[in-house]
């Protein structure tokens, strides 16, 4: 008997698979991939099913969330043009079972295996990755430097600089002054990282957003709130 199984809803093609781990009829939904359910092998294709044409309403709304998702993030394959600040995208078939990515020069060089689908969410991940890691070292060799050297022209004192993948803040200062600061800012405008620098160490010395805070932003970036407004059209990640 077969361990896989196709079913078509609403023109949606679910993958469902029988699993020895299992316990429980699950539902996976991800970025690029066809609906993926797992089915323990005490339970029948047929319950799963229906299983499944209970969860449509819930199905849909996932891959109506997801769409929206795919349409902002970049689809790399081998004819995509992508470059960080410092390094070039490059991306090699090879002869291999595992996906490596390494720096070399200007470039980011990620070996795809050849059986790999490259649009694959799995592969797609790992590319993002190797696009993050250069990210990580571009920021720790430009950003505690920047720090420092804005905050000795604007006589603000902080204790150290940490460089973070975040989700939704480009920085953050502690109450002990450290300061934190996303990979993404390396993706910005020079004006615009300074602009992210000084909100953080106008933090230094006050802790909210007053109107003293943003009197003081705006004394050392020139015009605080309209550089508020153009980094508003960024988002920490895109690709």
């Amino acid at each position: 008997m077969s361990s896989q199984k196709i079913l078509i809803l609403d023109n949606n093609e679910i993958i469902l698979t029988k699993s020895m781990k299992a316990k429980s009829v699950n539902i996976s939904i991800r970025p690029f991939e066809r609906v993926k359910v797992t089915v323990p092998f005490f339970i029948s294709f047929k319950k799963a099913e229906d299983f499944v044409i209970k969860k449509k309403a819930w199905i849909q709304r996932n891959l109506l969330k997801l769409k929206s998702i795919e349409q902002k993030q970049t689809i790399f394959d081998f004819n995509t043009s992508f470059s960080t600040r410092n390094h070039m995208l490059k991306l090699n078939k090879v002869e291999s079972n595992d996906v490596k990515f390494r720096l070399k020069d200007q470039l980011i060089l990620v070996d795809i295996p050849n059986s790999a689908e490259i649009k694959s969410f799995d592969i797609q991940q790992k590319i993002r990755l190797a696009i993050e890691e250069t990210l990580r070292k571009e920021a720790k060799d430009y950003l505690p430097q920047r720090v420092k050297e804005l905050a000795e022209k604007n006589s603000f004192r902080f204790k150290k600089v940490s460089v973070r993948n975040s989700k939704t803040r480009w920085g953050s200062c502690s109450y002990e002054n450290n300061i934190n600061l996303n990979l993404h800012l390396m993706r910005l405008p020079n004006h615009l990282i300074d602009y992210v620098i000084l909100h953080e160490l106008v933090h230094t010395k006050i802790k909210n957003h007053s109107k003293d805070f943003w009197n003081l932003l705006d004394v050392v970036t020139g015009n605080a709130r309209n550089l508020d407004r153009e980094l508003k059209n960024y988002r920490t990640k895109i690709y």
